[in-house]
């Protein structure tokens, strides 16, 4: 009885480290590349995946005409687990600081994130980024969100004049 008992608890599927990586990007397909030219903007740059095993996004973040962005970025329909509590990632860059920007819905305009940035290396680091860090791009958002909602992520160089150089090689919930 005993044992039947264990092997009915091992046959519950419990949420493990590998479930919870959301993004390898071995099969990556649903990540766009987006600037500010969709606002008027003038940022140029790409994102493709690499060889390797990641998502490379580079070009020129360029703040003249209201502009300073260049991001990619990727909608889902799976809900987050609501245990989840914040992201991890696996990232190289210039040392240049980048963003997470996450959306969920009912917002007011379609440019409305939760945005945390993170700092890079030229050499690959794990950057931890909690829910409870991320804040409101615009006065009269709540000031939380529920993660279980989120339903678009975006990596994003942001906010001044410079060369970006960023890969990501994987984002993990924990």
């Amino acid at each position: 009885m005993k044992t039947a008992a264990l092997l009915a608890l091992l046959a519950i599927p419990t949420l493990t480290e590998a479930q919870m990586i959301f993004e390898d990007f071995q099969t990556a397909q649903d990540w766009v590349y987006v600037a500010d030219g969709v606002m008027g903007g003038v940022s140029q740059g790409t994102a493709r995946l690499t060889d390797d095993g990641a998502v490379h996004l580079t070009g020129q973040v360029s703040t003249a005409n209201n502009g300073g962005f260049i991001q990619v970025r990727r909608r889902f329909d799976t809900p987050w687990p609501d245990t989840a509590t914040g992201l991890r990632l696996s990232v190289k860059g210039n040392g240049e600081p980048y963003y997470v920007f996450l959306r969920v819905p009912n917002m007011a305009r379609r440019w409305y994130s939760y945005r945390q940035p993170f700092e890079t290396t030229g050499e690959w680091t794990e950057v931890t980024l909690p829910f409870a860090g991320f804040t409101a791009s615009h006065d009269g958002m709540p000031e939380t969100f529920d993660p279980t909602e989120v339903y678009s992520i975006g990596l994003v160089a942001y906010g001044a004049d410079f060369d970006a150089d960023l890969s990501v090689r994987q984002i993990d919930l924990y």
